[in-house]
């Protein structure tokens, strides 16, 4: 369970949160900044993720365990 709870928190921590020491200077007229999730300083997605899309995304299965 402890496990679960980890992989949770840095899911929606790297994938949900916006990062404010991770944006980047835009100034399109509208807004100053782009905000950035650590997935996106990472090259990982290209937007924050919702939490409904976080639910809703099937994970890989790891395949080490073959037997």
């Amino acid at each position: 369970m402890l496990e679960a709870s980890c992989a949770w928190e840095d899911w929606t921590y790297n994938l949900t949160r916006s990062v404010k020491t991770l944006r980047i200077e835009v100034n399109d007229g509208r807004r100053r900044w782009q905000p950035r999730s650590p997935a996106m300083a990472a090259g990982l997605t290209d937007h924050i993720w919702t939490v409904k899309e976080l639910l809703t995304t099937v994970v890989a299965p790891d395949v080490t365990n073959t037997k």
